[in-house]
């Protein structure tokens, strides 16, 4: 369990910078998913500036907590938040999308410190996250799971394949986040499948399961640093988010998981998340 102070304005400062260095990234490499990338902004700081167990010197400290962002679509916010913590130079982000360069559109396997698993292909990141969680019990190592998904994602049989195998096997060291922003690639996520009640579903599912408002960071921060929670159980927090959060013209509109944003539009994003 983590022993930093909770410090809620810190980590709203922390999350409006890592939005700031999102919405560059997107301006700069002219990549999608931005709208994606801000909505779990406040869970990753959270996480990163809070939660987590990490040494940035020791990326492969086998004690570490694990932190595996399986909606790999975000990995502006990933790589982000990873460069703010120091586990590479920031200098790096300019490579972000280039040819030859380390930061691929989505996680990539290259041995990229403080990426734990290659992810994108939805549905992946939790049965690792699973397995990671269970090496630990076996080696009776304290080290907690961190998975983040998107809400579309939980359209994957390998998601339930893996919650199911996760409470069977009382993996309570595992922590699922999700991001429920409400919309998918081309629609929203409700309409796609029938995923409400998802709460529910993660309960029936054997999860101590519970709703949660994503952008209240404090909150997030204080459910994630409380596993295992003495439950038994893994643990789901259903996120309410909204796609696109922080900059007012981004939210809740899916034309941004698509867009880039242009000059004029990244400079207004600045003064809207207080940062110019």
């Amino acid at each position: 369990m983590s022993e930093v102070q909770l410090d809620v304005g810190a980590l709203a400062r922390h999350a409006a910078e890592l939005r700031g260095q999102v919405v560059t990234l997107s301006h700069q490499a002219k990549t999608a998913h931005l709208g994606s990338s801000l909505s779990c902004a406040d869970i990753v700081a959270a996480a990163y500036w809070h939660v987590l167990n990490i040494d940035p010197a020791k990326p492969d400290d086998p004690d570490r907590d694990r932190f595996i962002l399986s909606k790999g679509h975000a990995a502006m916010t990933l790589y982000s938040i990873l460069a703010a913590r120091g586990f590479f130079p920031e200098a790096l982000l300019d490579t972000y999308n280039k040819d030859g360069g380390k930061l691929a559109e989505h996680p990539p396997a290259n041995g990229l410190p403080g990426v734990e698993a290659a992810t994108g292909s939805l549905g992946h990141g939790l049965p690792i996250g699973a397995g990671m969680a269970l090496s630990g019990k076996m080696k009776g190592q304290s080290y907690r799971v961190y998975c983040l998904l998107s809400d579309g994602e939980c359209n994957e049989g390998s998601v339930w394949e893996a919650a199911m195998f996760a409470a069977a096997q009382k993996l309570d060291n595992l922590c699922v986040i999700v991001d429920y922003n409400k919309w998918q690639a081309t629609g929203r996520s409700n309409e796609t499948l029938a995923l409400a009640p998802l709460r529910d579903k993660w309960e029936a599912f054997g999860w101590d399961a519970h709703e949660i408002d994503g952008h209240d960071i404090g909150d997030v921060a204080k459910r994630m640093v409380n596993v295992p929670n003495g439950s038994s159980k893994p643990v789901a927090l259903i996120a309410n988010t909204v796609k696109g959060k922080g900059v007012s013209f981004m939210e809740d509109d899916n034309n941004w998981h698509y867009r880039a944003p242009t000059a004029e539009e990244l400079d207004q994003a600045f003064v809207e998340l207080g940062l110019k």
